[in-house]
């Protein structure tokens, strides 16, 4: 594999650096209120981005806090970085980093998963079976990834026999480029599909849509191939105006889109897949499938009384919070932040990093005594890729509505500049939010 690096003037870099930098520091909350004494018992489930930045906010905030990490993974991945593995633009040793070095200072990280929680006993009980007393709770696993709902799929064949997802792992980011490379080299049938189900950072479905197109025109393939995609759903994307661009841009580049077609089952060996659509199953053959599995509750939460109780948000378990505050609609003490969250929009590191600043204050506030007193907006952001070299930088609320916070980065105009900040300015961004310093 070839990792092309792209080029650019040393100066116009550090200035850009420089200006990024200053835009975001201006754009960080800060804390009003000296920490509050407390000696209460906090446990936090989870130790992605939403888990450790969630502990390092709250060791800010309160002073003399017992808080206990429960996450048994020693590595952390940074998973806005995989769909630039895909683009064979980075290394997989790039998004991977040791859990340890990331774990703050003062937090007790207890290394097993966590296998049940009960609120009603303010308790969580390990894999190993040791049982955690709580007084407050973060819960911040993250999701799942249902591959065992697409029939015939197994997740080992990816990066084999055409079969791509960019979701699954490091390995599995670089296996679905050479998957599109090979394509590249022998042309045939792209699919690139949606689920039907809420799922992490719902862009880059499409941004693998726009890079397996270029990765194509790049190395001689596009003329000879058929690039389609496959929703679901009535659209692509579910802001109307950047669902409305991506076609735009999609109709140009003579990339089809199927409304209505669920990936219901894969058959590797035929190379053919089935889509459920109304009129009944539709089996295609692919040269090519990028596969999105639907996504879940992880079932620590999914199977506990904490997710949702109706609404289409129940069929996956999602956490039941206050989609404001992020205090959980029954117990009181549970705060959630991540992609856990039961709520309209948001599960993007952006989300993390806005919506855990006012998790972690909220719950501040009620270890202090008081009410929650932070709305969350529901920022996200979505640097979407439209070819390597270029992207739009898209940023939303709750609403839908497009609410961009760099002066002069237009949200639906393709730019080097969107490109540069998914490329090199938004993982010490990340990481910065991890030590809680944004």
């Amino acid at each position: 594999m070839v990792i092309r690096k792209q080029s650019a003037d040393p100066q116009r870099r550090r200035i850009l650096q420089a200006a990024l930098a200053a835009a975001m520091a201006s754009a960080v909350p800060r804390q009003s209120r000296a920490a509050t004494r407390t000696n209460a018992r906090i446990v936090i489930v989870g130790g992605g981005a939403a888990g450790i930045s969630m502990a390092a906010r709250l060791l800010a905030l309160l002073d003399g806090a017992r808080i206990t990490l429960i996450d048994g993974a020693q590595q952390h991945i940074y998973q806005p970085g995989l769909t630039l593995v895909a683009a064979g633009t980075w290394a997989p040793a790039q998004v991977i980093e040791p859990e340890a070095r990331w774990m703050p200072r003062g937090v007790e990280w207890l290394q097993e998963y966590a296998a049940e929680i009960d609120p009603v006993a303010k308790a969580v009980t390990t894999a190993g079976g040791k049982r955690v007393p709580y007084d407050f709770l973060v819960v911040a696993p993250g999701l799942e990834l249902g591959f065992d709902q697409i029939a015939g799929f197994d997740p080992k064949l990816i990066g084999s026999g055409g079969l791509g997802c960019v979701y699954a792992s490091p390995e599995a980011a670089l296996g679905t480029y050479r998957m599109i490379m090979a394509l590249a080299e022998s042309g045939g049938d792209a699919l690139l599909t949606l689920p039907h189900t809420p799922l992490k950072c719902a862009g880059a479905p499409l941004k693998l849509t726009f890079i397996a197109d270029d990765l194509l025109r790049r190395h001689g393939g596009r003329s000879r191939s058929r690039v389609s995609f496959m929703s679901p759903l009535s659209s692509v994307f579910g802001v109307p105006s950047v669902n409305t661009k991506v076609l735009e841009l999609w109709n140009e580049r003579s990339i089809g889109v199927a409304y209505g077609h669920r990936l219901k089952a894969v058959d590797p060996g035929r190379r053919r897949a089935v889509f459920a659509t109304n009129a009944g199953d539709v089996e295609q053959s692919y040269d090519f499938l990028h596969v999105v599995p639907p996504m879940r509750a992880p079932a620590v939460v999914r199977n506990s009384p904490l997710p949702v109780q109706s609404g289409p948000l129940s069929e996956g378990g999602w956490l039941d919070v206050d989609k404001d505050n992020l205090r959980h609609r029954r117990f009181p003490e549970i705060f959630g932040c991540g992609d856990i969250n039961g709520t309209p929009r948001g599960k993007t590191a952006a989300t993390v990093k806005k919506g855990g600043f006012v998790a972690a204050a909220n719950l501040a506030a009620v270890v202090a005594g008081r009410e929650p007193e932070l709305k969350f907006d529901g920022y996200t952001s979505c640097p979407m890729v439209t070819s390597i070299g270029r992207a739009m930088l898209i940023e939303f609320d709750y609403e839908g509505r497009l609410t961009p916070t760099l002066p002069g980065v237009e949200p639906l105009t393709e730019s080097w500049f969107a490109w540069f900040l998914e490329e090199r300015m938004l993982k010490p961004a990340y990481f910065a939010m991890l030590k809680g310093w944004t």
